[in-house]
């Protein structure tokens, strides 16, 4: 017996991790929504969220790679050895 999969409309992933968030909650009640965010959340959403969080992650390692890069480049310096003829 075959089954024919009906193709269901499924919503864009949201654009970020944390849908929405209390301003006057409690700690504890905030950490209750986001765990049912989470829960409840679609494998599209998750991917997403994990997409988003690897890349700032490179993003701002680049960043800092790159800013303690032109640091160094200002930083260095070169002295000449100075030697004392007792």
């Amino acid at each position: 017996m075959a089954t024919e999969k009906i193709p269901t409309e499924t919503p864009p992933a949201m654009s970020s991790c944390r849908k929405k968030k209390g301003e006057s909650a409690t700690f504890i009640q905030d950490v209750r929504d986001h765990i049912d965010e989470f829960i409840h959340a679609s494998m599209d959403e998750h991917k997403t969220c994990f997409q988003k969080t690897i890349k700032k992650m490179f993003g701002m390692s680049k960043a800092v790679d790159e800013r303690s890069a032109a640091e160094a480049k200002e930083v260095e310096s070169v002295l000449p050895l100075q030697t004392t003829s007792d």
